[in-house]
């Protein structure tokens, strides 16, 4: 077998595989899935093709400045105490802290430990001395970790490599509000409700009384149960109806800030869990509080809800299990949501729609005759101007087509209206580089080279500059994709895939036609 017809049939198998990875995303997925002739997957809509759930999600950021303030006030009793300085109160509310009950004699050492908090200044048009905010630059510094913590933490909720949705939006909008879409029908809507609006805090508590609710449990201390403590409920996944109540303290005896990972598993009788894993400090501190607690109960709860309540059988280190009275989608997102990480603040769901997919048929529909009129045109221009060779081009510019779809179906890459633009753009862009080696060939009959050495010093002197051209758009398409969210990441997706595709076709598609004709045959005029 010659060189030159393994490069032709490589290049003809290469195309088929690819017509026959396009074909498979014109079959309905249901006939797709239980035929054996046809692959599961191919090119996935986005949402703005394929319609789906919009959320607009705000961010209750005083709740942020609300915690910090507490924390600082925590910090000021303790250095009051410190310096042996008793008697006053500090409360954190609507913004500000207020000490009150300031002994006369400590007015001062109190006013120099509030200022040695750089986070804080007096209140300047405060009727009474000891009224204290956050500074400006404290703070904005508070809203942005705040707002930067809960996009991650709801990013990976979505994005849950696990049981997550592929190709959702989680991105930024504005101060305090997080824009999440999901396409398609990819996940219930309640069930996506629950991810993004669960704050996910858990906390391991030692159970010290239990009854079978609430009312019988607090009439065993008719002087009501100690300021320390509090009453937690357990509750039936399906009826919502109280099946435990528990004493507790209110003080986590350790909380999921140690976890490492937590999964869907399954019991003996074959019962959803959620398997948990500590990191090498929460392990050690769960594996003491077992081993001090042999006999007792150990309540597992998840936003102030107890979840689980077993007895501690033996000690127990870094691994784990949350067993609950709930369905194997439900153990499924309670671990999503434990490896993801708790929200440090609360969040709502301020705007909610439906996106339907009739504009996405049309948007298919009109990229589709863009990219067909784009063609047609290239196609004409390309056989007027090169006559022959422009024909080449043409050939090479459909094998560019069909070989893109193919790689984005193998792939599964996301299709979005921006993609379209993105394709539109490679039939151009890969006219462009055949173009440029055209001229070159030009140059060289110019010069008075034969056709045959013509063709071969002008592809050997376009090669890098179509190279460097498409290797800069490149490196311009990976930084669109790194950086970019939905729409921008779909353009940049079909752009990198066309840029590699149109080389391919302009330096190796386009250059095995010329090697079939002329060839090495003996030509007087070459058609370009």
């Amino acid at each position: 077998m010659s060189r030159l017809t393994f490069r032709a049939g490589s290049i003809l198998a290469l195309v088929l595989i690819a017509s026959y990875i396009t074909a498979a995303n014109f079959v309905p997925k249901e006939e797709r899935q239980q035929s054996e002739f046809w692959p599961d997957d191919g090119i996935r809509l986005g949402l703005d093709l394929q319609g789906g759930i919009h959320w607009v999600v705000g961010v209750q950021i005083d709740e942020a400045v609300q915690h910090e303030l507490e924390f600082l006030r925590d910090g000021l009793l303790e250095t009051l105490s410190d310096q042996g300085i008793d008697g006053q109160t500090i409360v954190a509310e609507d913004g500000r802290l207020q000490i009150s009950n300031i002994p006369p004699a400590s007015l001062e050492a109190i006013q120099a430990a509030a200022a040695a908090v750089g986070s804080l200044r007096a209140v300047s048009n405060s009727p009474e001395p000891g009224v204290y905010e956050l500074t400006d630059d404290w703070s904005q510094e508070i809203r942005e970790r705040t707002m930067a913590q809960v996009l991650e933490v709801l990013r990976r909720r979505i994005d849950d490599p696990v049981r997550g949705i592929p190709d959702s939006v989680v991105t930024r909008q504005g101060d305090d509000r997080v824009l999440v879409q999901i396409p398609g029908g990819q996940i219930d809507r309640s069930r996506a409700r629950a991810l993004l609006k669960s704050t996910g805090f858990l906390e391991f508590k030692i159970v010290l009384d239990n009854a079978e609710s609430e009312a019988l449990l607090r009439a065993r201390y008719p002087d009501g149960i100690a300021e320390e403590h509090e009453i937690s409920v357990e509750r039936d996944s399906e009826t919502e109806q109280v099946v435990a109540a528990y004493l507790l303290r209110k003080a986590p005896d350790i909380t999921g800030d140690y976890l490492d990972d937590a999964r869907l598993s399954w019991d003996q009788q074959q019962r959803p869990l959620v398997s948990f894993r500590f990191n090498p400090e929460g392990g050690r501190i769960f594996g003491d509080l077992t081993s001090e607690n042999i006999g007792n109960q150990l309540a597992i709860i998840l936003d102030e809800n107890v979840y689980s309540a077993p007895v501690i059988r033996s000690r127990i280190s870094t691994n784990g299990q949350i067993e609950g009275r709930y369905t194997v989608q439900q153990a499924a997102d309670l671990a999503v949501v434990l490896r993801a990480g708790a929200l440090s603040v609360p969040v709502v769901i301020e705007e909610e729609r439906s996106v339907g997919p009739a504009l996405g048929q049309d948007s298919i529909e009109s990229g589709t005759r863009a990219s067909v009129a784009g063609f047609a045109l290239v196609l004409i221009f390309a056989g007027f101007y090169y006559r022959l060779s422009g024909l080449y081009a043409c050939i090479a510019l459909l094998f560019n087509l069909v070989l893109l779809a193919g790689v984005m179906s193998l792939f599964e890459a996301t299709l979005t209206l921006p993609g379209i633009a993105g394709l539109v753009l490679t039939v151009g862009m890969a006219v462009d580089a055949n173009v440029i080696i055209f001229e070159r060939i030009r140059e060289e009959l110019r010069a008075g080279k034969t056709p045959r050495t013509a063709v071969a010093i002008g592809f050997q002197k376009a090669t890098w500059t179509v190279l460097d051209a498409n290797i800069t758009t490149l490196i311009t398409a990976l930084i669109l994709f790194e950086f970019g969210t939905g729409p921008i990441k779909g353009f940049a997706v079909t752009l990198s895939i066309g840029i590699l595709t149109s080389v391919f076709a302009a330096l190796v598609v386009t250059r095995t036609a010329f090697m079939l004709y002329p060839g090495g045959r003996s030509v007087q005029q070459l058609s370009i």
